[in-house]
């Protein structure tokens, strides 16, 4: 953490000059240049004294929030190949989130596991080929460019139908996969 830069920061936020919040904390001009610059590090007790004119405090000035992460590259994405089928999770940390997107490839006539009934809801949009979406035995036909959504309630797989690769995006929640 840079202290001096953020220190910088809060009084330009507050429009106090150097100075003035040298006369606040009973300091030097030169002295508050010194800390910006990081050219000197202030005591416990002056950092306390210099948050406090800038209306906050220790606990708040440490906190960092950490930027969340919005865009995942392929390179990212974590692959388990298994029996005509590719599951490549597209946010490899899906598993804290509410959803879990994952871009499902099924050779031909390949299959899911059976998932068993559970909370949630399945959303899945068709990239290539044709598929049947099976909800307790009964079959839902999707292809290229059509999406799917149920409730998870019942237990359900996809079947590729078609003769050459299946490919869709499936997103569950909660987490699933």
């Amino acid at each position: 953490m840079e202290l001096g830069a953020k220190l910088k920061e809060m009084r330009q936020q507050k429009n106090l000059t150097q100075e003035e919040l040298a006369d606040r904390c009973e300091l030097t001009k030169g002295y508050i240049s010194q800390l910006e610059n990081d050219l000197t590090s202030p005591s416990i007790a002056t950092l306390v004294d210099l948050l406090n004119a800038l209306g906050s405090n220790l606990s708040d000035f440490f906190h960092e929030e950490s930027e969340e992460k919005v865009v995942f590259t392929e390179a990212e994405y974590i692959e388990k190949q298994s029996e005509g089928m590719t599951l490549s999770w597209v946010i490899p940390n899906a598993q804290k989130n509410m959803m879990e997107p994952v871009l499902v490839e099924l050779g031909p006539q390949a299959q899911t596991q059976p998932d068993f009934p559970h909370e949630g809801e399945e959303f899945g949009y068709v990239l290539e080929g044709r598929i049947a979406v099976v909800l307790s035995q009964k079959q839902h036909i999707a292809k290229k460019g059509e999406s799917f959504y149920f409730t998870a309630g019942k237990e359900h797989y996809i079947v590729n139908k078609g003769k050459g690769k299946a490919k869709f995006i499936w997103i569950s929640t909660p987490p699933n996969f």
